[in-house]
């Protein structure tokens, strides 16, 4: 998504009344700059998780922040406890993972509750500047891997709560098409406010809005109809598959597949039978990078800034090795899984929205920089009577604005790239089994589960991972 006719037509300038505003967006670029963390930090961590190791890849989150200058600062504590509970879940440490993910979540409600009520100046302020709010795709993912995490503590009815939260009328799915409409509408105003005071009339317009066409999660549906089958009760179960279905149905640039064939054998069992439920995370989702996007403000009196860098945080993908994966029930069969979500697409099609959303505020804020840059450059020149006078204040305006301005991205590090399920019916009993990772035929990782107590009518479900 590329804003390609972004750049706004030549508009008359005055002089601004007082010059309030532009001193104090002069003043303000100060308090833009900030440190970021980059990725090679994680190195080591990331190193550990590609290799399975989850309790090593802790143990480096530990560590380093016991540094001097810790992994994930005080602005970024959301990501640490997004972090360090996916690979609590992936390690076993599930109450753990709960207690983590539970007080990401917390912050995340907290960061939203504050930037309601923040006044517009606030809202536009480097992302930087602030505490690390979350995804919409962070939050959302937070419920799913919680659900499982009480479901391995054999706490069906805390699965059910975690679900309903994503899934439930105002819950968090419902809430994404509209999160991000009045604060953007709001700025609009007040940056034209803004910039009509200080001497620029007919303010350029902002970049339009990307709506987010993402309103069911299959994987979310299946889980609760699995925990609603485990449950006894079949009637909600067959509810929540059918908004499975429909999730596939109105969701087509995330849903690009067929629904697994294990669906409807998972609504299907014989008599006398009990399903092993399998389901796997395969690859790690989307990384956010940044990314410079040009712009030309044709109305600045200053040549030198007319050319106009933005810089975003946008997802690039981390492809994963593995494509195919193996289930191996010791003597009774093999089967394959199939995929039922690709995170990677959801991570896509969710930020649309945010993604808008910040391009929005970069746009006014660098808008409004510019605009005193160029007041005081236009003004620097008049009193030197001197045109490399108005040159070099630009300039250094302009290094001062670019300096202040960085991508932010923060962000969850460990969250899986795609789901994959699949089961088999069964005899009641004890049973082992082998979850095997493939790339071109090659094991990439194995798991091995022995003593699966296979029970009728009852949610026998087992779950592995390889973040290759």
């Amino acid at each position: 998504m590329i804003f390609s006719s972004l750049a706004p037509p030549a508009h008359k300038y005055k002089q601004a009344p007082g010059g309030r505003s532009y001193i104090f967006f002069l003043g303000l670029t100060l308090f833009f700059v900030s440190c970021v963390s980059g990725s090679n930090v994680y190195k080591d961590i990331d190193s550990a998780v590609y290799q399975n190791d989850f309790v090593r890849g802790l143990e480096e989150i530990r560590s380093g922040q016991q540094r001097t200058m810790p992994i994930y600062t005080e602005r970024n504590v959301v990501s640490l406890f997004l972090d360090k509970g996916l690979l609590e879940h992936y390690a076993g440490n599930y109450r753990d993972s709960s207690h983590d993910l539970q007080e990401a979540e917390r912050l995340i409600e907290e960061a939203f509750t504050k930037s309601i009520t923040a006044g517009i100046a606030s809202y536009i302020l480097n992302d930087n500047t602030k505490e690390y709010p979350g995804e919409d795709y962070e939050d959302i993912y937070i419920n799913v891997i919680n659900a499982l995490n009480y479901y391995h503590n054999n706490d069906l009815e805390g699965a059910m709560v975690e679900i309903r939260k994503i899934t439930m009328s105002s819950g968090k799915l419902d809430m994404l098409s509209r999160k991000y409409d009045e604060p953007g509408k709001s700025a609009e105003q007040w940056a034209e406010g803004q910039l009509n005071e200080m001497g620029f009339e007919n303010a350029p317009a902002p970049p339009q809005r990307n709506q987010v066409n993402f309103t069911n999660s299959a994987l979310a549906r299946y889980l609760g109809a699995l925990f609603y089958l485990g449950q006894g009760n079949t009637d909600e179960a067959r509810i929540e598959f059918g908004q499975l279905h429909a999730a596939f149905r109105n969701n087509p640039n995330v849903y690009y597949h067929s629904v697994p064939k294990s669906v409807a054998a998972a609504q299907n069992v014989p008599e006398g039978k009990a399903r092993l439920n399998v389901i796997c995370f395969a690859g790690l989702s989307p990384i956010k990078e940044e990314k410079i996007y040009n712009q030309f403000f044709p109305f600045f009196r200053n040549p030198y800034l007319q050319f106009v860098q933005l810089k975003l945080p946008v997802f690039q993908k981390r492809p994963s090795s593995i494509d195919s994966i193996e289930v191996d029930v010791h003597r009774y069969g093999k089967f394959q899984l199939e995929l039922l979500e690709d995170i990677g697409a959801v991570v896509e099609e969710t930020y649309n929205a945010r993604f808008t959303n910040i391009f929005l505020k970069t746009y006014i804020r660098t808008m409004l920089k510019y605009a005193a840059a160029d007041i005081a450059a236009t003004e620097a020149g008049k009193k030197a009577e001197s045109n490399l006078a108005a040159l070099a204040a630009s300039v250094l305006a302009k290094q001062t604005a670019n300096i202040s301005e960085a991508a932010d991205i923060r962000m969850g590090r460990y969250f899986p790239g795609k789901v994959y399920i699949g089961g088999i019916n069964l005899d009641p009993g004890t049973y082992s089994a082998r979850v095997t990772f493939y790339e071109k035929g090659n094991i990439v990782a194995q798991e091995n589960f022995r003593d699966i107590n296979i029970r009728a009518n009852e949610l026998n479900l087992i779950e592995a991972t390889s973040l290759r």
